[in-house]
């Protein structure tokens, strides 16, 4: 079965990027910064200093997650309740470093990670036919053996430019402003405790910054369809 990992920097399009491949190529989808953002509403949730790793990473081991799968509605429920709009807010986005470059739940979240990709390339969501993960250290660290691994990057302002439009509907000036915080600090502290600015050896890079979002799939694809010979259902008339 086919596992496709996919790393990026913030503002790369990896999220929106790897759905649509996963929708093409009819495969689970797994959104790895979803798990880290999760953990870190439940850790707010329960009063948690995030500051003292060893609390953090033991509420970690203990959060009751589930990931939904489906590229066209992937869901994320904590306990039972459903949190995707939740992981969103600025105050987690605000946060979610101080979870994410903790190596206890780093270690934690790699491995449940790992077993939902091997659950897939098993046989799982759609009939077992495999998966798209994405987030920081897919390539390198949670799935070096996936059949297609790709770095999608961006430069710096086609990043702020895409995450503003995203996050505050413009990018102008103030707007670009606004969400470098989110952007640039978030990336320099992850990379701290994961590489996703270089392509290791066997990764293959796809820069976006002059590519609209069709064509970054269809980039994307075609790493795909030269590493597996898998190629894409058409993609659906607008």
């Amino acid at each position: 079965m086919v596992v496709v990992a996919i790393d990026g920097p913030s503002g790369s399009g990896k999220s929106s990027v790897s759905k649509a491949v996963a929708r093409r190529l009819g495969l689970a989808y797994l959104d790895t910064g979803a798990m880290y953002r999760a953990a870190t509403v439940w850790c707010l949730d329960r009063g948690e200093d995030l500051t003292d790793q060893h609390a953090v990473a033991h509420a970690v081991r203990v959060m009751p997650l589930v990931m939904g799968l489906d590229p066209a509605a992937p869901g994320v429920e904590l306990d039972g309740r459903d949190v995707a709009a939740a992981i969103r807010t600025t105050e987690v986005t605000a946060a979610v470093s101080a979870v994410a470059t903790n190596l206890d739940v780093r270690s934690e979240l790699r491995r449940r990670q790992r077993q939902i990709i091997e659950a897939e390339r098993e046989g799982g969501f759609a009939g077992g036919r495999g998966i798209v993960a994405e987030g920081r250290d897919i390539t390198t660290v949670v799935a070096p053996d996936a059949d297609a691994r790709v770095l999608l990057t961006a430069n710096e302002e086609a990043r702020l430019r895409r995450r503003s439009l995203e996050v505050h509907g413009a990018a102008d000036a103030t707007a670009v402003e606004a969400t470098k915080d989110q952007v640039l600090r978030r990336d320099r502290d992850d990379a701290t405790v994961s590489q996703f600015h270089v392509a290791a050896d066997g990764v293959v890079t796809v820069d976006s910054s002059e590519l609209d979002f069709d064509q970054t799939v269809a980039a994307v694809l075609d790493v795909v369809a030269q590493v597996t010979g898998r190629e894409a259902a058409r993609a659906p008339r607008a």
